[in-house]
């Protein structure tokens, strides 16, 4: 018998709560700003957009702000929307107009500066979202 065969091909998910700093999460709200304005999202770049919101749910995930956790219910729909056999445009429409909904209370509550960034991720993931319901 192979002994091969029964090792995990992956690790195991770390346990350590990931520690993100204030200058981690400012080149993330902006990378995720640059790659929605550049309108990856609409297909072009699946995996670059998958990538995007494994991102989100990780830093989301290290955050005790009690307001992240439907944002993160909504980051895992999104994903099982996008991998899907058949993807459901209505579906991901509705998704992402839920998130902007989201973004924009945390937006109203945010300090350091990430208020006018998380509404500007709001509106973009709005707009995408009615993009994609048409």
């Amino acid at each position: 018998m192979d002994s091969t065969a029964s090792t995990p091909q992956t690790p195991p998910t770390p346990t350590v709560p990931l520690d993100v700093t204030e200058q981690q999460k400012e080149v993330l709200l902006d990378d995720t700003l640059h790659l929605l304005d550049a309108n990856v999202t609409k297909g072009k770049d699946k995996k670059h957009g998958l990538a995007e919101v494994d991102r989100w749910e990780e830093v989301l995930r290290a955050s005790d702000h009690p307001g992240l956790a439907k944002i993160i219910q909504e980051l895992a729909a999104l994903r099982e929307q996008l991998t899907a056999p058949e993807r459901q445009n209505h579906d991901i429409a509705e998704t992402l107009a839920v998130l902007g909904a989201e973004t924009i209370k945390v937006a109203e509550e945010a300090s350091n500066n990430y208020t006018n960034p998380l509404k500007k991720l709001a509106k973009l993931l709005i707009q995408l979202g009615n993009t994609l319901s048409k």
